[in-house]
């Protein structure tokens, strides 16, 4: 009997390495007489392991080999960092700093000899936006979630979003996407975004539907709309969501086919210059009775200069009621890597030219400002601040607050996590009541972490810190004030 088991496995163990022999044969003749890949065909089947390496590579980087602070667009201290305070985990840290303070540009913050007391450490502060609306809007959270479309991201993700924003009492971005029921589910409040391709409020040649705006508007939840002129990911360019995203649902939220790519113009038709693009926000602002602004990128000094004065030569009551500007290096939107690597301003920049440019012309009571880009933990909010921003917006250090593991499969509809995707399979592992409380307690870890950092510097809180509060580090390694560098105006 063990001889003739035997004799089987010596059979099937032929069997197999035959196999093996001739697909390898196989693989060998395809491989040199393909013409696509000369690695391939100067090297056959064993050149078929250079992509495979490849491909593993991303992955050994990220968990073995990349040190704590090396990857992008988010080292792992960073993402650690929100998925412990996410998690209501102790995100402190022992024996020193793993981050080096000497690369240019670090800020380091100016801390008080005589810091008010525990006590007097206020982090509710808030601010009204939309003066002269009929429906002003007070909001009191220094952080909020940025916009993030339901077609972008999967229907529980975007349901965790909108009920983790309600806990936590800060608003949520809807978005180009058009503003969904997974938005409104949880009863937080909203910012419903207008992109190029008018999502959610067009009629069927994609100009803006006033009727369907005021629909939108008279939500409860709607508490500001926001025009995106253009997005950190691909300034210029208008939004791609792939066919495989574009479900039933979503076509009907966004007013378009099915089963297609849905592809946004690179701007507003209806705003081709300053003028034209501020009749278009007081249009917006008569229609729906709320404050509206716009969210931009960056680039031109001059630019801002040019929106103010044509800003002055109106009705202040017409002004925009907020300035959202977006970092130039990227964002969740899949893009073009010219468009992503080299195109517009990191906020570090483009931030400090938006502000001094409202306070040169008067404006800056009048419009507030929202920074947007990579500000996900205490540390970057609370610079944001002393450069003068009203309030911050994140969307991927949410993404990271509900599980994101920065797979960069984003735009594939692979996404692991379950946020980036609409393979239901993916995406039942995310559970909208579980991660609603992560959302919560991230929020609640950047207003404590932003306050600590305002107390050191001898405020009681985020929105009182200055430029005098924080030092940029120069090429000679010593570190100078920011209102040295750039004199408040």
């Amino acid at each position: 009997m063990i001889t003739y088991a035997m004799s089987v496995l010596a059979v099937l163990f032929i069997c197999v390495i035959g196999l093996a022999v001739a697909v390898i044969i196989v693989m060998f003749f395809i491989d040199k007489n393909q013409t696509k890949d000369t690695v391939r065909a100067n090297f056959p089947v064993i050149g078929r392991f250079r992509s495979f390496f490849s491909f593993l590579g991303e992955f050994f980087r990220q968990y073995f080999f990349a040190m704590d602070r090396e990857e992008m667009p988010f080292n792992r201290a960073e993402r650690d960092w929100v998925y412990q305070s996410a998690k209501g985990e102790d995100n402190t840290q022992a024996f020193g700093s793993t981050r080096s303070l000497s690369p240019v540009g670090t800020p380091i913050f100016v801390n008080a000899a005589f810091p008010p007391l525990d006590d007097h450490l206020d982090h509710a502060h808030p601010v009204v936006i939309g003066p002269y609306a009929k429906h002003p809007y007070e909001a009191k959270s220094i952080i909020n979630i940025s916009a993030m479309s339901f077609g972008a991201l999967s229907r529980p993700a975007i349901t965790a979003l909108s009920k983790g924003a309600k806990l936590a009492g800060c608003w949520l971005n809807t978005g180009e996407g058009g503003i969904s029921p997974h938005h409104l589910s949880g009863g937080c409040d909203i910012v419903f975004q207008l992109g190029t391709a008018k999502y959610g409020a067009r009629d069927k040649d994609g100009n803006l539907d006033p009727a369907k705006l005021k629909a939108i508007a008279d939500k409860p939840e709607v508490k500001m709309i926001e025009l995106k002129l253009a997005q950190g990911a691909k300034p210029g360019k208008g939004g791609i969501l792939p066919a495989s995203k574009v479900t039933e649902e979503i076509a009907d939220i966004r007013g378009i086919p099915a089963g297609e790519a849905s592809i946004s113009p690179n701007r507003h038709l209806d705003a081709a210059n300053l003028v034209e693009l501020l009749d278009l926000i007081d249009h917006m602002q008569q229609v729906s009775g709320l404050p509206v602004g716009f969210k931009t990128v960056i680039s031109s000094k001059t630019w801002c200069d040019d929106l103010c004065i044509a800003i002055k030569q109106r009705d202040i009551k017409m002004a925009p009621d907020f300035i959202t500007v977006d970092s130039g290096d990227g964002g969740t939107g899949a893009a073009p890597m010219p468009l992503m690597d080299s195109v517009g301003l990191p906020i570090s920049e483009s931030l400090v030219m938006l502000v001094d440019a409202l306070n040169k012309h008067g404006l800056k009571d009048r419009i507030k400002v929202i920074a947007s880009g990579k500000l996900i933990t205490p540390a970057q909010v609370a610079w944001a601040y002393c450069v003068g921003a009203d309030f911050v917006n994140s969307a991927r250090g949410f993404m990271f607050a509900l599980g994101c593991i920065q797979a960069l499969k984003c735009n594939k509809n692979t996404c692991p996590t379950g946020i980036t995707t609409h393979d239901a399979r993916l995406q039942q592992g995310l559970d909208p009541e579980n991660k609603a409380e992560r959302i919560k307690r991230y929020v609640g870890k950047i207003r404590y972490g932003t306050g600590i950092i305002a107390h050191s510097c001898g405020v009681d809180n985020p929105r009182s810190l200055e430029r005098k509060h924080v030092r940029i580090v120069q090429h000679d390694g010593k570190s100078l004030p920011l209102d040295e560098l750039h004199p408040p105006q």
